[in-house]
């Protein structure tokens, strides 16, 4: 099997794609400006002891609080309030819920709250769990990084071709189609995320089958995390009952998940750890999305035509959210030359009036 690790930089968002022989199988979205945590070392102080959670809180640094359970702590006991630890990042701020933390590294010396070392980002640890895949990057400040770190397995290249495009941007979408017509609905809630399959005329058997695959891909490319239940297409409960074993064979690819079985209500119940947001909630801050996905393609367009000067026209939320990320138009004005022109949309109109 060909592994492959595809990197696009853009201002303010990096896009990463792990392809087995050509089929996409994950996927990234980050900001750079705003890692999710995962993998960093901090210096914290414990702040409250919660036995009836089995843990307590820790303060960090920049105001953030995480929650640190027992069993991440030495000899299993959590700490006297006050204590300063040095803790790693486990999981990221996701679903309502603040970072889970680990003391189970080597403790530093004490000191004020610190952000010590920085986790690895998503291309780094795709090349650490699989040493031989090459990396092809489109961005040479990128290539610069990934180069000092990784050497010559990261090359210069175009990252994503419009086929990659394409199926990046459909991750966004609540729905994929399956072979024979059918489609997967994927509905994402605070709580869990029901998984529908829409057999499209098709016979349910076959539409269920042709699903499974899918399915599994689909959680792992979203990201999807927490408690999943999956509702198949037009069958008794035990009709469903006899793809269980189907069902778990799909899963077993994915090593954060938890095939749970068959509810009363005849949904297949699983739970998926979390560690990274899910795809949605990167893409749930609808203007700054939006934004990143024009400067994306205004930086495009600079690098076709270095000598235009360019507008980018948008609605003031979309505006507000690209000043307000870090770094993100400083970025484009070093890639392009030049800076971008911001323009409120909704003025213009008023203006055209």
């Amino acid at each position: 099997m060909t592994v492959e690790i595809r990197v696009s930089r853009s201002p303010g968002e990096r896009r990463v794609a792990l392809l087995r022989d050509g089929v996409l199988a994950g996927y990234r979205v980050e900001r750079p400006a705003r890692p999710d945590g995962v993998g960093d070392t901090l210096r914290g102080r414990v702040v409250s002891r919660l036995p009836a959670l089995a843990g307590g809180f820790v303060a960090l640094p920049g105001g953030e609080s995480g929650f640190l359970p027992e069993s991440e702590c030495e000899g299993r006991r959590l700490p006297p309030e006050g204590t300063i630890l040095t803790l790693r990042v486990t999981r990221a701020a996701q679903s309502g819920k603040g970072l889970r933390i680990s003391a189970r590294v080597k403790q530093r010396p004490s000191g004020p709250l610190a952000l010590l070392e920085r986790g690895p980002d998503q291309a780094l640890r795709w090349a650490a769990a699989h040493p031989a895949a090459p990396l092809v990057v489109d961005d040479p400040a990128e290539l610069a990084r990934l180069r000092a770190a990784l050497g010559p397995r990261a090359t210069g290249g175009a990252a994503f071709d419009d086929a990659l495009e394409s199926e990046a941007d459909s991750l966004a979408l609540p729905e994929t189609p399956l072979p024979g017509g059918g489609r997967l609905i994927i509905s994402p809630l605070p709580a869990l995320t029901a998984v529908d399959v829409d057999s499209g005329g098709a016979d349910p058997r076959e539409a269920n089958r042709q699903a499974l695959p899918e399915l599994t891909r689909q959680i792992v490319l979203r990201d999807l995390a927490g408690p999943i239940l999956l509702d198949l297409a037009g069958l008794s409960l035990k009709a469903r009952g006899a793809l269980e074993p189907a069902i778990r064979s799909a899963l077993v690819g994915d090593g954060l998940v938890q095939a749970l079985g068959f509810g009363p209500l005849g949904l297949f119940e699983m739970k998926r750890a979390r560690i990274h947001p899910p795809l949605h909630e990167v893409l749930a801050d609808r203007p700054l999305a939006r934004g990143l996905a024009l400067l994306r393609l205004a930086a495009r367009e600079a690098a076709a035509a270095p000598h235009r000067v360019l507008a980018l026209s948008a609605p003031a939320p979309v505006l507000d959210a690209i000043r307000a990320l870090p770094g993100a138009l400083e970025e484009f004005a070093a890639r392009a030359g030049r800076p971008l022109v911001l323009r409120d949309a909704s003025l213009e109109e008023v203006s055209d009036a």
